[in-house]
């Protein structure tokens, strides 16, 4: 049901090797000493970022970022999938630093998406789907890399990916490259951004959480992460709450359902 994952992409670091058979540019040696600050919205792909981040560094931190979005609820399952994984997995609640929780409502107020008011998904003129927020993840990103230069971390975490993904051009693999770049810069110092699942479909996804943390991980992501645009809670179905029509349910449900069927190779 899990398969071995594809390796990394051209042009991606080398250095460190995954379990599942793929490789994340984790540089050798630095785990051990190094504190990560994994961008997380309690949503599945965030908790697979941090459960990948707690089996690799001495110690994690979190941050989430409120910006009035339409599925607020995802701020209520940050904390409970955290309490969850802790209770889960000792192993990992040794390594589990604070939370943080950043109020950027501005953006917000400066978007006029799906996400950030209550209208129907759809997509845009230009080509892209009306739940982007523009600049959402640049501004995570440096928001991120202030806190991790305070709190004396020199990695950030976060689930963009190319693969299974709706488009948005923040989630490339070569926007990323671009921050982390800019980032260090800015900041006279190492800032590295690590991308786990870039290159992952959502059938690759669920193998990933299986690999880290079996059973258990899946059952928790199924039962307490969040990923609907809708913020609906109210159904729970075989891969999890959601309304089920929404592109991040329906992108969920067909990766959950590859993966049970074997397609997570």
């Amino acid at each position: 049901m899990t398969g071995a994952l594809a390796g990394s992409a051209p042009g991606r670091s080398q250095a460190g090797p995954h379990p599942l058979g793929g490789s994340f540019g984790v540089p050798a040696g630095r785990g051990a000493d190094t504190t990560a600050l994994v961008l997380f919205s309690g949503g599945q792909d965030s908790t697979a970022c941090l459960a990948w981040a707690l089996d690799r560094y001495a110690r994690v931190e979190t941050v989430g970022f409120d910006y009035g979005q339409r599925h607020h609820v995802e701020l209520d399952c940050r904390l409970t999938v955290r309490t969850e994984l802790a209770a889960v997995f000792p192993h990992w609640a040794a390594r589990l630093g604070d939370d943080h929780l950043l109020d950027l409502r501005l953006l917000g107020q400066l978007s006029d998406t799906a996400l950030t008011s209550d209208r129907a998904i759809e997509l845009a003129a230009n080509g892209l789907p009306n739940t982007f927020v523009p600049g959402r993840n640049l501004l995570f990103l440096g928001f991120a890399a202030a806190l991790a230069y305070r709190r004396g971390a020199s990695v950030l975490v976060g689930g963009m990916c190319e693969t299974d993904y709706s488009g948005y051009p923040d989630c490339r693999d070569n926007t990323l490259k671009a921050m982390q770049v800019a980032l260090s810069l800015g900041l006279d110092t190492p800032m590295v951004v690590e991308t786990p699942l870039m290159w992952l479909s959502k059938a690759q996804t669920w193998a990933l959480a299986h690999t880290l943390g079996g059973d258990r991980l899946i059952d928790l992501t199924i039962n307490h992460t969040h990923t609907c645009y809708l913020g609906e809670r109210g159904v729970r179905h075989a891969w999890g709450h959601g309304c089920g029509g929404c592109p991040a349910c329906q992108l969920r449900q067909a990766g959950f359902e590859a993966w049970r069927q074997g397609g997570g190779a």
